[in-house]
């Protein structure tokens, strides 16, 4: 079973992620702030991570770096979910260390099929 750690300020997009994701058999861990889930990156230890761009306090970009700085999650793929389309936003989010972009609204399918796709 896959373990992924999923960061957005907002409950009901965190609610249609775990709904997406736990009938499909992943374990999931969510968090409505970025600082939180940096906290518990070392004792969850997630095969993937999700987040949001735009969120108070900690930025996804910013999210990001250091989710890479942590050694133990250098290489785990990482997407960017967000409302956000522009493509000055998703060079930035792949120098930080995004390893796919998913532009909300979002289909359970369409999440599954990334999350397939970067779990090989």
């Amino acid at each position: 079973m896959y373990k992924i750690l999923a960061v957005d300020d907002s409950p009901t997009v965190l609610a249609s992620i775990r709904l997406a994701l736990e009938r499909r058999g992943y374990e999931l861990y969510t968090f409505q702030r970025a600082d939180e889930a940096l906290k518990q990156l070392s004792t969850k230890k997630p095969d993937l991570v999700i987040t949001d761009l735009n969120m108070p306090g900690l930025d996804g970009i910013t999210f990001i770096r250091q989710v890479r700085a942590n050694s133990a999650c250098r290489f785990t793929p990482i997407i960017m979910l967000t409302t956000e389309s522009q493509q000055a936003k998703k060079e930035e989010a792949r120098k930080a260390g995004a390893t796919a972009w998913i532009t909300k609204p979002f289909t359970p399918d369409q999440l599954e099929m990334v999350l397939k796709k970067l779990l090989r």
